[in-house]
């Protein structure tokens, strides 16, 4: 238990060094990898049955030729691929924002470092010290939690992308 309070406490240190802004850009981060891990979890359990139910649907038909056929699969593989896009433009949103939280953060700290300078004349080294602080740690915040969505958000689109292709050749007009 005292390591757990131990833990806490350099947790909170951290994210008091960093300013407001940490917060903020934690809040962004949590909120960024919960619809990262929402379309992990839907690309390994319900598009299966999305597809199943799509290519049931198709192969139903017993005339697959027409232009009407041809419109029913395009409205199939739309609706699938919206289920399967599903959080992607949030996810590339939250990505591009944090990078600007991290600049914010900076902002922030330098403003802190210039109260100190006005106030004390450059006296207070301390003071100073975590305005700095306060400037590169949500930057730096920022840049991971942007870095960690880029590499998240490729391979989520790249899979996207993967599997409606697969999708739209599952739905053959051979009949």
């Amino acid at each position: 238990m005292h390591a757990l309070n131990d833990a806490w406490a350099a947790v909170n240190a951290f994210m008091a060094s960093g300013g407001p802004v940490l917060l903020l850009i934690a809040g962004l981060t949590f909120f960024m990898w919960t619809l990262i891990f929402e379309r992990f979890f839907y690309f390994k359990g319900g598009l299966k049955s999305d597809v199943q139910g799509a290519v049931d649907t198709w192969e139903a038909r017993p005339e697959r030729k027409s232009w009407g056929a041809h419109q029913i699969r395009y409205a199939l593989i739309s609706r699938v691929s919206e289920k399967i896009d599903s959080n992607l433009d949030m996810i590339q949103t939250c990505v591009a924002l944090a990078p600007l939280f991290g600049l914010l953060g900076t902002v922030w700290g330098m403003i802190n470092v210039f109260e100190v300078l006005a106030i004390t004349g450059g006296g207070d080294a301390k003071q100073m010290a975590s305005g700095v602080s306060m400037a590169t740690i949500p930057t730096m915040a920022g840049m991971v939690t942007a870095l960690s969505g880029v590499f998240a958000n490729t391979y989520i689109t790249r899979t996207a992308q993967r599997e409606t292709q697969l999708l739209e050749d599952h739905l053959t007009m051979d009949h």
